[in-house]
């Protein structure tokens, strides 16, 4: 069974969006489904936030079907990956991830 969802009615353009009923969440729907960046397996849950951050600048640079920068479409992934874990992400966990954040940004030579 497909259920259609409707964007907000002030949106400016109305959009439908089709969401299998079977999931019970869009993110995981979008995890599944999606094909914008072709990952690593496990990359979110390696250890070395320098690996991860190379990890996604090479997914990123890589794909075709990104509609921003290597940089948005990877700073994107990491953060959209930070927020669905939300707060069942250990503190350690979440460390590592926003190091690589950090990791990323210079990278892409993006340091403040």
């Amino acid at each position: 069974m497909r259920i259609f969802v409707k964007a907000k009615p002030n949106a400016k353009k109305e959009k439908v969006e089709m969401i299998d009923s079977k999931t019970k969440n869009w993110s995981d729907y979008v995890t599944k489904h999606s094909f914008a960046l072709d990952l690593e397996e496990g990359v979110f849950a390696w250890d070395d936030p320098r690996k991860i951050a190379e990890s996604l600048k090479k997914s990123a640079e890589k794909s075709l079907n990104r509609k921003g920068t290597a940089f948005q479409s990877a700073m994107s992934m990491l953060n959209f990956y930070i927020n669905r874990a939300g707060k069942n992400l250990k503190p350690e966990r979440k460390r590592i991830l926003e190091q690589a954040k950090t990791e990323l940004r210079k990278l892409f030579k993006r340091v403040k």
